[in-house]
């Protein structure tokens, strides 16, 4: 291979092994996903009492058969070819360009820090399109039938909601989707460098170090994430009001005033559990699977 050739095969790299495993630990987790969605858009009457994850998975297995818990995953897996290929590839560049000016040795953690949110940031804009998508997709069942947008795939409804209420609209809910690529970076990628490096004297390198770095690095980003995926999700999917011909919620601020002051505080972790459960393989297998994929890529173009 030429020397331009491998160069650009290395810059390559880091964006094909991260968008590939993003890919695929998507396809594996989603319906943890829709599941977790579908908690956090519920509005009910006062008094009424919401449903959680287990009951939620059963209302919709009853009502439209398990592949129902799929909805949106045509948009879930275009979101991450954008936003996981763009988070995972550019934070492990910066990282590398870190680890160069340190002279190839380990970074510290606010480099860490730095390269993770640089990177979620830049993801968070690129896939808000498909973000607000999937959302609304996964929600779609949800709601009465008169009020279903019906999509039938993410260009669909990219196409519909461009057409329908402008191209603006695909960005609807960008600025708490850039908090949370940025929380969900932070949390994640972070915590995982730096769980590893505190693990190293103690289990070595290796499956194990990595395991249970990615294990802990779940519990963190779904803590740091939740509040503001939760905000993200109700910006994304909410309507105009045909009675005051006004959204429900001016901005993010307003959004998060509204929750708290009508749900309560502890709302913002609504369906955490569901969340982890969704965010720790999720982590698992995007992480365990770049490594492999890096291996891979290496034999097959860097030689």
């Amino acid at each position: 291979m030429s020397s331009q050739k491998h160069h650009v095969a290395g810059l390559l790299q880091p964006y094909v092994a991260g968008g590939l495993a993003a890919c695929v630990a998507t396809m594996c987790v989603h319906p943890l996903d829709l599941l977790k969605t579908r908690v956090q858009v519920q509005i009910v009457a006062p008094g009424e009492a919401k449903l959680g994850s287990i009951k939620m998975a059963q209302l919709i297995v009853r009502e439209g058969g398990i592949t129902k818990l799929y909805a949106g995953l045509s948009a879930a897996i275009m979101r991450q070819a954008v936003y996981g290929t763009a988070r995972l590839g550019l934070h492990d560049q910066l990282s590398k360009m870190f680890r160069d000016r340190n002279g190839g040795n380990a970074i510290p953690l606010y480099q860490k820090v730095i390269a993770s949110m640089v990177s979620g940031a830049v993801g968070g804009i690129a896939g808000n399109p498909f973000d607000i998508a999937m959302v609304r997709m996964q929600a779609d069942g949800h709601a009465p039938v008169e009020q279903r947008r019906g999509y039938t795939n993410v260009f669909t409804a990219v196409s519909r909601i461009t057409k329908e209420e402008g191209i603006l609209t695909l960005w609807r809910g960008s600025f708490p989707m850039v908090l949370r690529a940025i929380a969900m970076n932070t949390g994640m990628m972070a915590s995982y460098d730096q769980c590893k490096e505190m693990l190293y004297p103690y289990t070595g390198k290796g499956h194990t170090t990595n395991l249970i770095a990615s294990c802990v690095s779940g519990f963190v980003c779904a803590f740091t994430t939740l509040p503001f995926d939760l905000i993200k999700c109700r910006m994304m999917n909410m309507r105009v009001d045909p009675e005051t011909g006004k959204l429900p919620y001016k901005n993010l601020v307003d959004c998060a005033y509204k929750i708290v002051r009508y749900e309560g505080f502890t709302t913002f972790w609504r369906g955490y559990w569901t969340f982890w459960a969704r965010s720790a393989p999720h982590a698992m297998i995007s992480l365990l699977l770049k490594d492999l994929f890096n291996g891979w890529y290496s034999q097959a173009f860097m030689k």
